[in-house]
C-alpha cells in the first residue's frame, strides 16, 4: 500500500490523474513522448503448436525510467495484456530482466532505463491452417518517471503468416539478446533467517572464496519483506556468500525470492534468480538480558500454567499425594522428585524440539498432540489413571512382605511419573508470557532453549515442591483417615473426563473410525485393569496368568490403536478456514479480518471460543462490521499455521490477530485469555459495514 501511495504523491505533483494515459495507437511500434515501444517476435512465420517468444521492446528516454515486477518503494509495474490472439493460444507469464535502482531521496526503486525487452513465450494452438495469417495484439501499460511521474498506454499489433514450418524473423536476434540478460537459476543453496531487524541471506558454495564478488545487491521479488533504501552489506567465508538485508516492519515469509546481482572484477554484473527458505538453525546471539528476561517470562508462563483447565485433572493426583505424605521428609523428598519429574519432561521435550530444527521441521508447543497415536495413548493412559484411582486395581500397595524401604521407593518412583504426566496433559495449553518465551527459545541455540524450557519446569512445578517443604500449609491440611478413600474415588472422574476429551479431538482428526478403535482399546483396557486387579492377591500361578492375560489384552489394544482413521473436515460455521492467500487477499484490500489459530487438543481455545467467540453478541458485530473470520485449525501438523505463528513470535496456540482496516491500520495481537467484552470493545472500533437493523 505504501508503494500505491507514493504513486499516487508522485502523480499529483506532476498535475496528472492515473487516468490521464497516452492517446492508444495500434501498430507493430508506437511512440509516447517517452517511450518508443514495439512488439517483438523471434519468428517471421509460425506453425501450427508452435511455442514463439514475444517481446515488448521499449526505448526510454535519457533521465527516466519504468519500473520491475516489484517497483520498491513506489511506483507500478508495467503489464501486458494480450488483446488479440488466436482461440487456444496459450501466453505464459512475463519474464522480467535483471532490474536496477534508482533513487530519489529516501526513495529506491527497481526498474529499467535506457531500452529493455519483456518477455513471454507462447504456445499456439493446433488447429491454425497454413496459408492464413494471424494476429498477436498487446495492450501496454506503463508509468515512466523521472521527478515526475507520466502513465503511458499504446497498443502493439503483429500480424504473421502461418506456415507447415516456422521460420526465423528479424527480431530473432533482439529476443535473444533479450532472453540472454533474464537471471539465471542460481546453482548455490540459498537460506535465510531474520534477526531482530536485519535479514541474513547465505549462499552455500565455496566459489565464493575462490573469485569474491566485487559487489552484491539483493533485489527482493515480493513488496514488503525489505527495506528497499537501507544498505546492504556482504561478506565472504569458508562457507559461502552472506548478505545482511536491512528487513522492513512486515515479518518475514516462509521463503524469500528475488534476484541477485553479482559484480565481479573484469566480468559483466549477473542476475541470479533464487529462493531461499528459512534457516532451520537460528544464530542468534542474545545477550545476557535478553535469556534472563525470556526465562523470567518462562518461569511466570510455567507457574501460571496451573491454572490452565487442561491442567485440572492432574491437580488431584499432586492434591491426593500429598494428602498421602502429609508434612515432613518424605513430603519435600517426594516434592524433590516430582520437581525432578517435570524437568525431566521439559528437558525431553527441549531436545525433541531442537532435533526436529535441525531437521528442518517447523514444530511448537503441545506439537505431539498433533498426532492421532499420542492422542490415543493418552486417552488410554487417562482411563488407567482413572481405573486405579478407582480401585479396580494397585499398582505396587497389593503385595504382602515388603519391607518400608521397597514401599518408599514405589512412592517416591509415582512422584516422579506424577510429574512426567503432569508435563504430559500441560503441553496443550499455553498460558500468558509462555507463548513469547517458548517462541524466543527454539530461535535460539541448544543451551538457551534448554535453559527456558528448566525455567518453564521450575515454575509448572513451584507450586507443590512450596507446598512440600512449607510445613505450616502441612498444618492445614485435614488428617488422613477413611475419607481418603472416597476422595481417591472421586477423583477418578477428572481422568474420566479427561479421557472423554481426548476421544473428541481423536474424531476430529481421525473421524467415527478412530473413536471406534480407541474405544475398543479402552475396553480392552478396562479388562485387563480388572484381571490384573482380580489375580493381585491370587496365589502366585494364577497371578502369573492373570499378569499374561491382562499384558496380552494391553498389548491387543495397542495394535487396534496403531493406525488411526482419516481425518474429517468440521462444519461450516460462521468463519473460513485459514488460508495465507486468503489473509493476503483480505488485508491488500484494506478489509477487517480476525485471524484465530486454535487445536482441538487446547482447552484454553476451546474455552475462549465458548466463552467469547462463539458468544451471539460477537457473531453479530463481526457480521454488522464485515470483519471476515479466519480460524486456522492447528490440530495437525499445518505448515501455513506454523508459519504465521512464527512470524508473530509465538511457537504455541492460542494465537489472535485482528486486524481492523486491513494493512491500512496496525495489526493487534489480542490477549490469549478471550472475554465477549474484550472481543466487543476491540470489533467496536471498525465501522459498520452493514446496518445494525439488516437481516
Amino acid at each position: 500500500m505504501r508503494a500505491v501511495f507514493l504513486t499516487l504523491l508522485l502523480l499529483a505533483s506532476a498535475g496528472l490523474s492515473p487516468l490521464a494515459l497516452a492517446q492508444p495507437v495500434e501498430a507493430a511500434r508506437a511512440q509516447t513522448p517517452h517511450v518508443q515501444a514495439q512488439l517483438l517476435a523471434d519468428v517471421s512465420a509460425v506453425r501450427p503448436g508452435g511455442e514463439i517468444w514475444l517481446g515488448v521492446a521499449q526505448k526510454i528516454i535519457p533521465g527516466w525510467h519504468i519500473y520491475w515486477k516489484n517497483p520498491g518503494d513506489s511506483g507500478l509495474p508495467p503489464t501486458i495484456t494480450w488483446s488479440s490472439v488466436p482461440t487456444g493460444t496459450h501466453v505464459g507469464p512475463l519474464q522480467w530482466p535483471t532490474p536496477g535502482r534508482f533513487s530519489m531521496g529516501p526513495v529506491t526503486n527497481y526498474g529499467y532505463g535506457g531500452e529493455v525487452v519483456l518477455l513471454a513465450a507462447a504456445r499456439l494452438p493446433n488447429d491454425l491452417s497454413p496459408g492464413e495469417r494471424i494476429t498477436l495484439g498487446a495492450d501496454v501499460e506503463w508509468l515512466v518517471c523521472e521527478e515526475e511521474c507520466i502513465p503511458e498506454r499504446v497498443k502493439l499489433s503483429l500480424s504473421l503468416p502461418v506456415q507447415t514450418a516456422s521460420a526465423p524473423g528479424e527480431d530473432a536476434a533482439a529476443i535473444t539478446a533479450a532472453r540472454a540478460k533474464l537471471p539465471s537459476e542460481a546453482p548455490w543453496p540459498a537460506r535465510f533467517q531474520r534477526e531482530g531487524g536485519q535479514v541474513r541471506l547465505h549462499l552455500e558454495s565455496a566459489a565464493f572464496q575462490q573469485t569474491p564478488p566485487r559487489a552484491v545487491w539483493f533485489y527482493p521479488e515480493a513488496w514488503g519483506h525489505i527495506d528497499h533504501s537501507g544498505a546492504q552489506f556482504f561478506r565472504v567465508d569458508e562457507r559461502g556468500l552472506t548478505i545482511t538485508l536491512p528487513a522492513s516492519e512486515a515479518a518475514s515469509p516462509d521463503a524469500l525470492g528475488g534476484v541477485l546481482v553479482i559484480e565481479r572484477d573484469g566480468d559483466a554484473p549477473r542476475g541470479f534468480s533464487i529462493v531461499a527458505t528459512q534457516t532451520p538453525v537460528a544464530a542468534t546471539v542474545s545477550s545476557a538480558a535478553d535469556v534472563l528476561l525470556a526465562m523470567l517470562m518462562a518461569l511466570a508462563g510455567g507457574l501460571l500454567l496451573n491454572l490452565m483447565p487442561c491442567v485440572f485433572p492432574v491437580l488431584s493426583i499432586k492434591a491426593l499425594s500429598l494428602l498421602q505424605h502429609g508434612g515432613g521428609r518424605a513430603a519435600r523428598l517426594n516434592g524433590l522428585v516430582y520437581l525432578a519429574g517435570v524437568l525431566a519432561s521439559f528437558v525431553f521435550l527441549a531436545g525433541l524440539l531442537w532435533l526436529f530444527r535441525v531437521g528442518g521441521e517447523n514444530l511448537g508447543w503441545g506439537f505431539q498432540f498433533q498426532s492421532p497415536l499420542f492422542v490415543g495413548v493418552m486417552a488410554a493412559l487417562m482411563f488407567a489413571v482413572g481405573l486405579n484411582l478407582s480401585g479396580v486395581f494397585e499398582i505396587g500397595l497389593g503385595a504382602t512382605g515388603m519391607g518400608d524401604t521397597l514401599a518408599r521407593r514405589a512412592g517416591l518412583t509415582g512422584s516422579f511419573f506424577t510429574g512426567v504426566l503432569a508435563v504430559a496433559v500441560a503441553t496443550p495449553c499455553t498460558a500468558p508470557f509462555m507463548g513469547a518465551a517458548i517462541g524466543y527459545a527454539l530461535a535460539q541455540p541448544a543451551p538457551i532453549l534448554l535453559a527456558v524450557f528448566l525455567a518453564l519446569g521450575l515454575g509448572f512445578a513451584l507450586p507443590y515442591l512450596a507446598l512440600s517443604f512449607w510445613p505450616s500449609l502441612h498444618r492445614r491440611l485435614p488428617r488422613p483417615g477413611a475419607w481418603m478413600v472416597v476422595l481417591r474415588q472421586a477423583l477418578a472422574f477428572p481422568m474420566y473426563g479427561a479421557t472423554v476429551w481426548l476421544v473428541w479431538v481423536l474424531a476430529r482428526q481421525g473421524g467415527p473410525e478412530s473413536v471406534l478403535r480407541v474405544s475398543s482399546v479402552l475396553l480392552l483396557l478396562a479388562l485387563a485393569a480388572w484381571i490384573y486387579g482380580k489375580s493381585a492377591q491370587a496365589a502366585r500361578a494364577p497371578r502369573r496368568l492373570g499378569a499374561g492375560a491382562a499384558l496380552f489384552a494391553i498389548l491387543a489394544g495397542g495394535f487396534i490403536l496403531a493406525s488411526p482413521g482419516e481425518a474429517v473436515d468440521a462444519a461450516t460455521r460462521h468463519w473460513e478456514p485459514y488460508r495465507p492467500e486468503r489473509l493476503e487477499t483480505l488485508l491488500q484490500a484494506d478489509k477487517p479480518v480476525f485471524v484465530n489459530l486454535t487445536a482441538d487438543w487446547c482447552i484454553t481455545c476451546l474455552a475462549n471460543e465458548r466463552v467469547a467467540l462463539d458468544r451471539a453478541e460477537v457473531k453479530d458485530l463481526l457480521r454488522r462490521k464485515g470483519i471476515t473470520y479466519l480460524k486456522g485449525d492447528w490440530t495437525n501438523q499445518d505448515a501455513d499455521i506454523s508459519a504465521l505463528l512464527a512470524q508473530n513470535g509465538r511457537n504455541g496456540v492460542p494465537l489472535y490477530l485482528f486486524y481492523p482496516r486491513g494493512n491500512s491500520a496496525p495489526m493487534r495481537v489480542l490477549p490469549q485469555i478471550l472475554t465477549a467484552t474484550l472481543l466487543v470493545e476491540a470489533f467496536s472500533a471498525v465501522p459498520d459495514a452493514v446496518s445494525p437493523s439488516h437481516p
